[in-house]
């Protein structure tokens, strides 16, 4: 089964989380983590992010630099990113490239929406050529 994981441009913890939040305040332009940007407005989630997490099919885990690097031993990819887990592979979904190009939670939801839709149909195709 897929899962995707999430991982934000930042390190976890208190410290980090109030960096970050005075960041988003007086300078949300220069902020490092755009994953970050478009799914959380300054102090919450957004609701048509959190909306669509909720009722999503997929799996999905969410992880700062430290927790990605810490529990998957992989420190090369650039950040944020999106990478998608199947049978002991990891593979890049989203790129921080595509990612910080995102003007609006909308257009990652679309772009997730996309990708899967397209391949429930490839593997439902493939289930239809072996019968």
């Amino acid at each position: 089964m897929q899962k995707l994981i999430f991982v934000y441009n930042a390190n976890s913890g208190i410290g980090n989380m109030v960096l970050d939040v005075a960041h988003k305040l007086f300078s949300p332009k220069t902020y490092a983590c755009n994953l970050c940007a478009i799914t959380f407005d300054t102090f919450s989630e957004n609701k048509y992010w959190k909306r669509f997490r909720e009722s999503a099919t997929i799996k999905m885990k969410f992880l700062h630099i430290d927790e990605f690097e810490n529990e998957y031993h992989i420190n090369t990819f650039k950040y944020p990113t999106i990478l998608v887990a199947e049978n002991n592979n990891i593979e890049e979904f989203l790129s921080a490239e595509v990612i910080n190009k995102m003007e609006s939670v909308e257009e990652l939801v679309s772009a997730i929406e996309a990708h899967f839709k397209t391949k429930s149909i490839e593997k439902s195709e493939n289930k239809r050529n072996l019968q």
